[in-house]
């Protein structure tokens, strides 16, 4: 299990939100109102995601995106039950950028939580090598991992971006929890400390760019954005599934105009035109930018 000292370092490193008593139950009325993902939107995830899949080689072929990568790590962790194998089409492209691209290599993700720690090693061991700081990108389960990793490694992360990632609520509904339950025998996340539980909903010290989709059939959408977006922190709505993320046209897009940025420049992500935001990104224009 995590060390005490890990928690703390965790919990200190966390940006928090001052809020009053009456935002706090405003924000807890919210979560309490959230449902798990539709059947539709559930029943459909599969199909959907091979129709993405089938989108992703054309996009490749037609959109050249120069090779303009700096070389920096990216480290890519994969979804709850998935392994590396989910993620060679999203490593391909970024690889084909210029990056230098690494999967997690820890095998499938069970939601073990010291695979936080074996990946801490990695982050060192990366930083180590290549003397720059690190992008990290996670897809669901493995984006509430980078956020937490760049909390405790802020000095050695350049960037997070998250895929369809609950870290707002993760004990909330969704649609792959009862998988979750059948690995814990019955515990789900009662046997995760309960300190970890409550730092997870805050945001990383670094810029992040959190990809959410109203039609996510895995995981309710609401429960993937920051609360708040400001200089360093954007939310990101695309249209599509939660298993095609990682070969989703507009969100490789993102994924290749963020990773150009440092933290010293670092921006929100824009459309180029109101057809292709209407299209593709379906923007909320409420952003605090203090």
């Amino acid at each position: 299990m995590l060390n005490r000292s890990f928690l703390k370092k965790l919990k200190s490193l966390s940006i928090r939100k001052k809020t009053t008593k009456s935002d706090e139950m405003e924000s807890s009325t919210e979560s309490n109102s959230i449902k798990r993902p539709s059947l539709l939107w559930s029943l459909t995830e599969g199909g959907r995601a091979i129709v993405e899949l089938g989108t992703y080689l054309p996009y490749r072929f037609l959109n050249k995106i120069p090779k303009t990568g700096d070389g920096h790590p990216v480290l890519i962790l994969p979804g709850f039950m998935a392994t590396d194998f989910s993620t060679v089409p999203l490593r391909s492209f970024i690889y084909d950028l210029g990056y230098k691209v690494y999967g997690w290599g820890e095998g499938r993700n069970f939601a073990s939580i010291e695979y936080l720690e074996l990946l801490l090693e990695k982050i060192d061991m990366l930083y180590d090598k290549h003397g720059m700081k690190i992008s990290l990108i996670g897809w669901s389960l493995g984006g509430v991992y980078a956020r937490q990793l760049a909390k405790e490694r802020p000095n050695k992360i350049r960037q997070v971006i998250t895929m369809g990632s609950p870290f707002k609520g993760i004990t909330k509904p969704n649609n792959a929890k009862w998988m979750y339950n059948i690995i814990t025998k019955g515990k789900g996340t009662d046997g995760i400390d309960p300190e970890l539980l409550a730092d997870i909903p805050h945001p990383a010290p670094v810029p992040t760019t959190a990809i959410y989709s109203k039609q996510d059939g895995v995981v309710p959408w609401e429960m993937c954005k920051e609360d708040v977006e400001n200089k360093i922190h954007q939310n990101i709505e695309v249209r599509g599934s939660h298993l095609g993320l990682g070969v989703n046209p507009s969100v490789l897009q993102i994924i290749a105009d963020r990773l150009q940025y440092a933290e010293e420049n670092w921006c929100h992500f824009e459309v180029d035109s109101s057809f292709q935001e209407m299209l593709f990104y379906p923007a909320e224009k409420d952003l605090n930018l203090n």
